[in-house]
C-alpha cells in the first residue's frame, strides 16, 4: 500500500481551547490556519466534521483528462462506514449528517475547489472529509482521502492510498483517523493500539486482545481453566497474565513474534497482578514470606526484591512510562486504599482517603494521573485523582459497577469493565469523564482491560 501526502499543516500544542492560528508572512502573505485541540485541558468544545458522500476521480483528471465519471465501487459505502465508525471513538469530535446541511451535499468532487463552503459555515461545520476513488483502466483502484477546513477551504491532511483492496479498508481508516488526530491534537496512537481483557466462554476465562474500535480480534492463550490479570510490556511486544493452576499459580508471559507462552512458578505458589516494567523487568504479588508483597522478578523470573510489603496484602501494581512511579492497593491501615510508591527515593505516600474500598489503580504515563474503582453505595465506579493537584473526580456512574479502569498510551483514553447492560463488557472513556463507548469483545463476559501501544515491527 502506498501512502502519499497531498498538503498536511503542523499543528499547534497546549492550546487550552480549539482555536485558529492565522500566520502571517512578511512579504509572502499566505494564511496557515490549522484547527488544533487541546484534548487535556478543560473546557473542551466539539469539532464539528462532515464526511461527505465519496465520489469517483477517473483517471488522469488532475493531468487534465476529459474521461467521464465512472460508477463508484461496491466498497465505497463500506469504506464510509468504517470511517465514520473510527471518528465516532474520537469524544472531541461531532459527526454532522449531511442531511442537516442546507441544499444536501455541497461537493461536486473531491478537492477543495469542489465544495461550496458557505453552507457547510452556516451549519457550523468546522471539517469536512472527502473520499475519492481513482479507477484506473486495468481495474487498480486508489483511493483518496482529505480533510478540508471551512475556515480556510484548505487542504489540511490529505492522503492517497494505492492499489486498494476491500481487505485494506478497515486499515486504511485506521491510518487516516489516526493521521487527522495527530493533526488536530499533537498526539495519536490510538488507532494502532491494542487492548488485552480476559473473556469468560463457559467455565474457561482466556486471555484475548482487540483494536480500541473492535477490530483484529484475536485468542491469545488457549490453557484451559482460569487465565487473569493481563498487561502488556511497555514496546506491545509481550503480555504478561496471571494462571491460576490446579496446585499453584503461574506466571505466563506470551510473546508476540513466537505466539508462545512461557510459564513460571514461585515459592509460595501465588502469583497475583503482574505487570512490566518500562525495562523489561516485572512486578507481581507474590508470597515469598507468607505475606502477599509486591516483589520486582527479572527478565530471568527472578525474585530481586519487595517492592511494597507490609503484614496485610499490596496488589495491583502499575507504573508510569519512566518507570520512577508505581501505583498500588494496599490494606495495610485496614481497608483498601491506594498508594504510590517513589522507585528512586524509596518513599510511599497514600493516594485516596475517602470510601473504604478503592482497588485497581493505573497511572498515566506521565504520572500525573491515577484512576481506580472505588465501591459507592450505588456500586464500583471509575475516579481519576490529580496526583499534582489532589484533585479528586469521579468519572463514571453506572448502571452496574464500572471496575479495572486502564489508561491508554496516550493518557487521554481510560479502558475499563462494566456490568451497566447485564454482563460485563469493556468501555472507554477519557479522563475528563466523556460517555462511555463500548468496545466489540465479541461472546461471553468481557474483564480486566489493559491497554498497550503498538508494537515495533
Amino acid at each position: 500500500m502506498k501512502e502519499k501526502k497531498f498538503s498536511i499543516k503542523k499543528s499547534a500544542f497546549g492550546l487550552l481551547a480549539v482555536m485558529l492560528l492565522m500566520l502571517l508572512a512578511a512579504g509572502n502573505v499566505f494564511a496557515a490556519d490549522t484547527l488544533t485541540v487541546d484534548i487535556y485541558g478543560p473546557g473542551q468544545r466539539k469539532v464539528n466534521i462532515i464526511l461527505l458522500p465519496p465520489k469517483t476521480v477517473p483517471a488522469g483528471k488532475y493531468e487534465g483528462s476529459k474521461e467521464k465519471d465512472l460508477p463508484l465501487p461496491a466498497e465505497a459505502g463500506s469504506f464510509s462506514k468504517d470511517l465514520a465508525k473510527d471518528l465516532a471513538f474520537l469524544p472531541f469530535l461531532n459527526i454532522v449528517p449531511v442531511t442537516d446541511i442546507l441544499g444536501g451535499d455541497p461537493s461536486r468532487g473531491v478537492r477543495p475547489g469542489d465544495i461550496d463552503i458557505k453552507p457547510l459555515r452556516l451549519s457550523k461545520v468546522d471539517l469536512a472529509v472527502t473520499t475519492g476513488w481513482e479507477i484506473r483502466p486495468n481495474g487498480e483502484k486508489n483511493l483518496l482521502i482529505r480533510c478540508i477546513g471551512t475556515f480556510n477551504g484548505r487542504t489540511i491532511l490529505g492522503k492517497k492510498y494505492s492499489m486498494v483492496t476491500e481487505e485494506m479498508l478497515p486499515r486504511i481508516a485506521d491510518r487516516f483517523s489516526s493521521h487527522l488526530m495527530r493533526i488536530l491534537t499533537g498526539r495519536d496512537g490510538f488507532f494502532e493500539s491494542s487492548i488485552a481483557f480476559v473473556r469468560k466462554t463457559g467455565k474457561d476465562k482466556e486471555i484475548y486482545t482487540v483494536s480500541p474500535q473492535g477490530r483484529n480480534l484475536r485468542q491469545i492463550s488457549s490453557l484451559g481453566g482460569i487465565n487473569l490479570s493481563p498487561n502488556w510490556s511497555h514496546d506491545g511486544n509481550r503480555l504478561v497474565f496471571t494462571r491460576l493452576g490446579s496446585r499453584q499459580h503461574l506466571l505466563c508471559v506470551w510473546d508476540r513474534a513466537t505466539g508462545k507462552i512461557d510459564q513460571k512458578s514461585f515459592p509460595g505458589n501465588t502469583v497475583i497482578g503482574p505487570e512490566f516494567l518500562p525495562d523489561g523487568n516485572m512486578a507481581a504479588t507474590l508470597t515469598m514470606n507468607g505475606n502477599s508483597d509486591i516483589f520486582l522478578i527479572n527478565g530471568n523470573y527472578k525474585p530481586k526484591k519487595a517492592l511494597a510489603k507490609s503484614w496485610a496484602i499490596e496488589v495491583s501494581p502499575d507504573f508510569d512510562r519512566t518507570g520512577e512511579k508505581m501505583v498500588f492497593t494496599s490494606a495495610r491501615f485496614g481497608n483498601p486504599h491506594i498508594f504510590l510508591l517513589d522507585m528512586k527515593s524509596g518513599v510511599v505516600t497514600r493516594i485516596t482517603t475517602e470510601g473504604k474500598y478503592n482497588t485497581n489503580p493505573t497511572i498515566s504515563p506521565d504520572g500525573r494521573y491515577v484512576a481506580f474503582s472505588r465501591q459507592t453505595p450505588l456500586g464500583h465506579r471509575i475516579f481519576v485523582h490529580d496526583l499534582k493537584t489532589g484533585q479528586e473526580r469521579q468519572l463514571t456512574f453506572g448502571p452496574g459497577n464500572d471496575e479495572d479502569p486502564a489508561f491508554g498510551p496516550d493518557g487521554y483514553f481510560i479502558a475499563f469493565s462494566s456490568s451497566r447492560n447485564g454482563k460485563y463488557k469493556i468501555y472507554l472513556t477519557t479522563r475528563h469523564g466523556d460517555p462511555a463507548m463500548l468496545v466489540p469483545t465479541g461472546n461471553g463476559v468481557a474483564k480486566a482491560p489493559a491497554w498497550g501501544k503498538a508494537h515495533k515491527s
